[in-house]
């Protein structure tokens, strides 16, 4: 049964429906509505941000890309809004989709920027231990771990005071996920997630390729910080655009598509991403998908019915074991 105001369902002990048939999550988030508001991020006050960092080095600021609508539109922005020196970076572990691919390149020609394209199958081998071990450790957590690394040690390589992301205010818990990553791992809707992945983690202590991999975004983040000073940021956090409008935009301006196939409905992510929404939902009930979902309806920025209709599987068991294929595993 779903939460009668978000699209979260019933995961005791973190997530519980009372008599109403709504969840604790949106009960807190009605609680904290009737304390005073605390002022919202202004354009002005990421302005002043950038002012503060700009003009140290050859670039002002890293901007990871991934063809999505948000992370294309963070780049127009920073290029033409706010006329800063970019350096566009774009990883691919091995499952990225040409459709995303493709958009990063027509943005950054259009947009006449550095780039920066990094590949590698380092972390497939952990993609297909998570799998074939029956772990419920989420395939995206590590993931994102990986690529904070991989934009730190690119932004430390060339003295970047600033990473620039496409997190939406849905992936976000305001200015404490500035040193956060966007992650949010504590709260409750993503503590049994992360509780599992965190054990996965500490089981690669002896695995010679992993064994230093970091156990959390947290150790990710100090042992980056210590190399290298560096801001994470997102426009998106700041302005009040929606999506239709900057999708028009950059549609216009830098030839943007929508992927063929997607999960969630009109966003852009990886192959890999298919099989760890199916795994999460088996495993959960849910995936990080809903609750950031959840987190936009209770901002008021999506109805519950659109994200119903958003977060609607629509790719099959064929594609599944397309990526299973990929990484040597069966996919039940």
């Amino acid at each position: 049964m779903l939460c009668q105001r978000c699209v979260l369902p019933e995961s005791k002990p973190d997530i519980w429906l009372d008599d109403a048939g709504v969840c604790n999550l949106c009960r807190a988030a009605e609680a904290a509505a009737s304390r005073p508001a605390e002022r919202d991020l202004l354009e002005t006050d990421f302005v002043k941000i950038l002012k503060q960092h700009q003009g140290r080095g050859a670039y002002d600021c890293l901007v990871m890309c991934s063809g999505g609508k948000d992370s294309t539109s963070s780049l127009y922005y920073m290029v033409k809004r706010y006329k800063q020196r970019v350096l566009a970076f774009t990883f691919d572990h091995g499952f990225e989709t040409e459709d995303a691919l493709d958009n990063v390149r027509r943005a950054v020609e259009a947009l006449g920027v550095d780039f920066l394209f990094f590949r590698s199958t380092y972390m497939r081998n952990m993609f297909a231990n998570i799998v074939r071990s029956g772990s419920r450790a989420v395939l995206c957590h590590p993931c994102s771990i990986w690529y904070m690394q991989l934009a730190f040690d690119v932004a430390a390589r060339y003295d970047i005071p600033m990473i620039i992301a496409g997190w939406t205010k849905g992936q976000s818990t305001r200015q404490d996920v500035m040193s956060k990553c966007a992650c949010s791992i504590s709260s409750p809707e993503f503590a049994a997630m992360g509780k599992a992945t965190a054990e996965f983690l500490a089981s690669l202590k002896d695995d010679p390729q992993y064994r230093d991999f970091p156990r959390s975004m947290e150790e990710a983040l100090t042992r980056a910080k210590k190399r290298h000073k560096c801001l994470v940021l997102s426009p998106h956090w700041f302005l009040n655009s929606e999506p239709e409008e900057y999708v028009a935009l950059i549609s216009r301006e830098l030839k943007w598509r929508y992927p063929r196939l997607s999960y969630p409905a009109k966003t852009t992510n990886c192959y890999l991403n298919f099989l760890s929404v199916h795994r999460t939902i088996k495993d959960f009930g849910y995936s990080h998908y809903h609750a950031e979902a959840s987190r936009l309806i209770r901002l008021g920025l999506l109805s519950r019915a659109e994200a119903l209709e958003m977060l609607a599987i629509n790719f099959d068991q064929a594609l599944l074991d397309r990526v299973g294929a990929m990484l040597g595993a069966a996919i039940d």
